[in-house]
């Protein structure tokens, strides 16, 4: 397979070493291409008419988002050119492209991006950082997925109408799914599309706040299951299952980059 024919995906950590689910590491393999979304380089279309150097515009809403896409790797800082937080490779610890999900801009005099601030896949939960727009290639996202831990429940919107909803499974007291606001950081296929993780998982960039000691860290996904009973119940290490049915129509809309909002 060629790495840059991946699309940026991550599996539940149980899938990986362990921590959604309750089974031990099984194999998996890449998504197609077509769910990462095709990069522009205007991405943000026009901006203002003028702009002061190191202004910082917000940018995103419920319609649409922004992913970025390190192609030959970036470094995120606390604030822009200033204290290194973190160094990312063109593919991450998976062997997937690295993306983060752009919520803002530092523009230059003439309007165009100098740095963006981007989330990350790192913990803690909600991580924020500045990465020099030079790095990354950008892409509109037009899908956002909110889940309802309370109400065990998931709503896919696309372009901001809501087009599915289903109930989930959802962490069990002790071990809960994580609230906050994330994206689709990784997609994957396991191999065994019968196994517990079903047929598709969807990675993001959050992580279980009470399992330290899993594989990478205890990364939490959007997945199938072959325990169908537990849909609507709170029994996952952190992890959101679906019914697989419904994990073939949500996993092709949540491309990389699609923004996902967990509330308690």
């Amino acid at each position: 397979m060629r790495i840059a024919a991946l699309v940026a995906v991550l599996v539940c950590a149980a899938l990986l070493g362990a921590a959604c689910g309750s089974h031990g590491p099984a194999n998996r393999r890449s998504a197609a291409s077509s769910g990462r979304p095709t990069t522009t380089t205007r991405a943000f279309g026009p901006r203002a008419v003028r702009c002061a150097p190191g202004d910082v515009q917000q940018v995103g809403s419920r319609r649409l988002a922004y992913a970025g896409f390190a192609r030959h790797g970036a470094v995120a800082y606390r604030l822009p050119g200033r204290s290194v937080l973190a160094r990312f490779g063109p593919t991450n610890a998976n062997g997937y492209p690295s993306v983060f999900g752009v919520v803002g801009i530092v523009v230059r005099r003439d309007c165009t991006p100098a740095w963006y601030r981007v989330e990350l896949p790192l913990k803690p939960n909600g991580s924020t950082g500045y990465v020099r727009a030079a790095s990354l290639a950008v892409a509109r996202v037009r899908t956002r997925i909110e889940v309802s831990v309370s109400g065990r429940r998931l709503t896919l919107y696309r372009r901001g109408k809501a087009v599915l909803h289903a109930s989930v499974a959802v962490g069990a007291p002790a071990t809960p799914t994580p609230t906050g606001s994330y994206y689709v950081d990784q997609r994957l296929l396991p191999d065994d599309p019968n196994g517990p993780f079903g047929p598709e998982a969807i990675g993001i960039s959050a992580y279980s706040n009470v399992l330290t000691g899993w594989t990478q860290g205890g990364p939490v996904a959007i997945h199938g299951t072959n325990e169908p009973w537990s849909i609507g119940e709170n029994v996952s290490n952190g992890c959101i299952r679906l019914p697989n049915t419904i994990l073939r129509k949500v996993f092709p809309l949540a491309v990389a980059g699609t923004p996902v909002i967990i509330s308690p």
